[in-house]
């Protein structure tokens, strides 16, 4: 395994106080509506709910009857109506036609909607970031160090401080559990740049489980194709299960000869039956047995997950795929890569896959030379049909899919002189270019930071050295780089040229009365806040980071996403 022989790591605190917490915060507000009750839940909090409320929970607190927020109200016989849901236009118009058809009909109820995360007022990550972290610091003591960068990572961090001093600082004079704190700006910061993480293929076995079978608040339905029989089975992926967390952050490439080791471990442990009494019989059965067979059939269904990628993954020529990605990485056979998604459209192997691989073309070559654009584009609509063409509208409003105009072509000319005079001469010369035209700092960025690594031979993918595993040893995250550097030189002393190319709006805070007074285990968990989502390759890059320096990585995100995620939210804005 990858982190075989690794530092040890301190335990994280203890997290199942936030699940409680949650679950009587959701009981305080269905007893405020007193009696039998129906309760509406929008689709996408139903798993959030699960988490922390089971049917039996919502039972004793006399919910009656559950339904689904659908387009049309439903049928009820229940004098309260409770609403779990978004506060969304959409649903409000939901609401209210089932308040207006029972006004009608002379039907009276009473009603009640509980919203997630809050009120329709001001919804936006700031405030929801800044109010989780006001809990954790109330709950798990101060932080000893606050870093940070982008725009909406400093309005959380100063929001959030401005909570505490209303509140009086809660957690003040508790013995503190987390040690630092990141803030890692997606959106206002890094977006045309860090997108390129997101963009690339995941080939971690989590991120890779959440492509093929898409993981909802940490859960999986594995379906008949995994199970090998006709029913479907949902799947918590956490500490519990024990096969997944040793192959979780793994190269999948690693993650069969594993299994392989397991599956043969798991039947040595049987056949030691073959030689016990009726005594040690006895206590197997009592002790061990429920253990092994729960082992086992979790250890089958990874198994039937990993056949079930490896399927998917064949099909679309996965191997030629992550070569091309490497090669737009790196820079290289651009003409090749071009050429590879134009067949990739051409075959109709996939809509989203094709704009995926267009859009890591553009982000890493600071637009498409004009012919290559039109032509792609071309190609994609006559493929997938005309009605993208709000999705190239949508892909080019955010920076994400681009045309180069006559002042970017200039980036050749731009490379070539900064080799010929100072970091600062070229420096200014970088902002002379950028007055002309907007542009991807993606080359600047990873040259500076050394996103691709340099490496004589294949690289180890079994025994990594560093965070580029997680694209199989092509590229380290810009997000994971950015904070070891930060973590490593205590600070922001040295990047300079780094904040600059991202925009800056950096910041280092530090608590003195926490510094002073250090405890050390804490001070090896690190909570690292994404605003705009992160993805599990990001996630497995930074605990491998932290199994080298013996640290603890806890994650904050406002989402979840990968390629496929983004891409569907450029062709569903058409609605």
């Amino acid at each position: 395994m990858a982190f075989a022989g690794r530092r040890d790591v301190p335990e994280p605190p203890d997290f199942g106080i936030l699940k409680r917490l949650a679950r009587d915060q959701l009981i305080y507000l269905l007893e405020q509506l007193p009696g039998k009750k129906d309760l509406f839940i929008e689709a996408d909090l139903m798993s959030p709910l699960d988490r922390i409320a089971n049917v039996s929970i919502l039972k004793q607190h006399e919910v009656d009857k559950l339904y689904k927020v659908e387009s049309r109200p439903a049928i009820s016989a229940s004098d309260q109506f409770c609403f779990l849901v978004r506060p969304r236009i959409k649903t409000m118009r939901y609401i209210a036609d089932i308040v207006n058809a029972d006004k009608m009909s002379g039907r009276s109820r009473k009603y009640k909607i509980i919203f997630s995360p809050q009120k329709e007022g001001d919804h936006r990550w700031i405030n929801s970031i800044a109010r989780a972290l006001q809990l954790l610091n109330s709950l798990y003591g101060p932080f000893g160090k606050a870093y940070g960068i982008g725009r909406c990572a400093k309005m959380s961090y100063e929001l959030w401080r401005d909570l505490e001093e209303e509140s009086e600082a809660d957690g003040q004079g508790r013995k503190p559990e987390i040690g630092n704190v990141f803030f890692m700006d997606r959106v206002a910061l890094i977006a045309d740049t860090d997108y390129v993480t997101a963009l690339c293929s995941q080939v971690v076995y989590e991120g890779l489980v959440d492509d093929t079978f898409r993981i909802k608040c940490g859960s999986v339905d594995f379906g008949p194709d995994v199970t090998s029989s006709d029913k479907s089975i949902k799947v918590l992926l956490n500490a519990q299960d024990k096969v997944f967390s040793q192959i979780r952050n793994e190269h999948f490439s690693s993650v069969f000869g594993f299994l392989s080791q397991k599956s043969r471990n798991l039947q040595a442990q049987y056949d030691r039956r073959r030689g016990m009494d009726i005594k040690q019989m006895k206590n197997f059965v009592s002790q061990e047995l429920k253990g092994l067979k729960q082992e086992h059939r979790l250890l089958s269904l990874h198994i039937g997950a990993c056949e079930s990628i490896m399927k998917k993954k064949t099909k679309q020529d996965f191997q030629e795929m992550i070569k091309a990605e490497h090669s737009l990485l790196e820079g290289f056979d651009i003409r090749e890569s071009t050429s590879f998604i134009e067949e990739h459209i051409d075959r109709q192997v996939s809509p989203i896959e094709s704009l995926r691989l267009m859009c890591l073309l553009s982000i890493t070559e600071n637009g498409l030379i004009p012919k290559d654009y039109r032509s792609l584009k071309t190609q994609y609509l006559q493929s997938y049909g005309p009605e993208h063409l709000l999705t190239f509208h949508n892909l080019k409003r955010i920076g994400l899919l681009t045309e180069q105009s006559a002042g970017e072509t200039l980036t050749a000319v731009e490379s070539k002189v900064s080799k010929l005079v100072t970091d600062r001469a070229a420096g200014k010369i970088t902002d002379a270019f950028n007055s002309l035209a907007r542009k991807s700092n993606f080359r600047a960025i990873s040259k500076k930071l050394g996103l691709i690594p340099r490496v004589d031979g294949e690289y180890d993918l079994k025994m990594p050295r560093d965070m580029a595993y997680v694209f199989s040893g092509a590229y380290v995250p810009l997000s994971c780089k950015i904070i070891e550097q930060v973590l490593e030189r205590r600070g922001w002393l040295g990047l300079e040229e780094v904040v600059r190319l991202l925009n800056g709006n950096e910041f280092s805070v530090s608590d003195s009365a926490v510094e002073d007074n250090p405890a050390w285990e804490s001070q090896r968990v690190i909570l690292a806040v994404f605003l705009g989502g992160c993805t599990f390759s990001e996630i497995a890059a930074l605990r491998f980071l932290g199994k080298e320096r013996g640290c603890k990585f806890i994650f904050l995100t406002t989402a979840i996403t990968n390629s496929a995620r983004m891409m569907e939210a450029m062709i569903e804005a058409k609605a």
